[in-house]
């Protein structure tokens, strides 16, 4: 097989580097051209961007929003126009189902297969290959698709014959994600008021039933006062808002949602938008006179 990744952030960096690792000659792009150097020198392809998008068995589209996947695959320099017949492109933003189903559509007509194929684990796991991918479309396009899948992920969820339920599945994971990373925060600060650190915090409840795989990911974020970003703020704000998009057009309640939409909203307001989206601590210590570690 011979794979084009498109976007090469903490994400796709790691999953074109699975991919290189799977033994698939793989060609890194991305609108910054240092890291395309910096995919090159980790063993990715050599082959000119024209020659690669033509020889393309898959394209693997590793970008923020469905705005982006648009101009990657259709716009003025997009690439579907230069993939093969029968390439499968397989597109993992979060992006609404209908979004899904309209580029399916799309790309069908060009002769292209899509996979619609949000991801989940984070980018340490997206660079071991281990990442849960939630996947739907035609069975053509799972058959096409599947060396690089088995090369990125750990977990491969075949959800529909068709696209769309893949990118359900991802809204609801994102509902429970920014959820959980705003009630987190929202617990760690509310443990300053009781005089309790942040790391004791993070130690205890990591071990008792109220914890969650996002507390204990991101919490020891806010122990170390290390805001680096591994998932940004402007992410949630960004994912939030589709399910509250989604929600409102399917006339569901979504008031969790919309309350964690608005702390990663302020959070964005305050400057904070492109730190790691732990950094939503910083509004509820703000709003409390906090002093969270390392503003000391």
């Amino acid at each position: 097989m011979n794979a084009v990744i498109v976007g090469l952030g903490s994400m796709g960096f790691g999953m074109g580097l699975s991919l290189l690792k799977g033994g698939i000659e793989t060609l890194g792009v991305d609108i910054s051209k240092e890291r395309e150097a910096a995919f090159r020198e980790q063993g990715g392809s050599q082959t000119p961007r024209e020659e690669a998008l033509a020889s393309a068995d898959a394209a693997v589209v590793v970008v923020v929003n469905a705005a982006q996947s648009d101009s990657v695959l259709f716009g003025e320099d997009g690439i579907a126009a230069r993939l093969k017949p029968g390439a499968v492109v397989i597109n993992s933003p979060t992006v609404s189902p209908a979004y899904a189903r309209e580029t399916e559509a799309r790309l069908a007509e060009m002769g292209l297969l899509y996979l619609d194929a949000p991801i989940s684990g984070g980018s340490v796991k997206a660079a071991q290959g281990q990442l849960s991918i939630m996947a739907s479309g035609r069975p053509e396009a799972f058959a096409a698709a599947r060396p690089a899948l088995d090369a990125m992920a750990e977990t491969v969820f075949e959800l529909g014959d068709a696209a769309g339920p893949g990118s359900a599945m991802k809204v609801i994971n994102q509902l429970l994600a920014g959820v959980h990373i705003a009630a987190a925060a929202e617990a760690i600060t509310f443990g300053m008021t009781q005089g309790v650190v942040p790391a004791k915090t993070v130690e205890v409840i990591s071990k008792c039933a109220g914890s969650s795989w996002m507390f204990e990911n991101r919490g020891p974020h806010i122990a170390a006062g290390d805001y680096t970003p591994h998932s940004a703020v402007e992410i949630f704000v960004k994912d939030l808002g589709i399910v509250s998009d989604i929600a409102r057009t399917a006339r569901f309640s979504a008031p969790l949602t919309a309350a964690a939409l608005q702390q990663f909203l302020a959070a964005a307001g305050a400057g904070h938008g492109r730190e790691d989206d732990a950094a939503v601590a910083k509004i509820y210590a703000r709003n409390a006179g906090l002093t969270l570690p390392g503003e000391e």
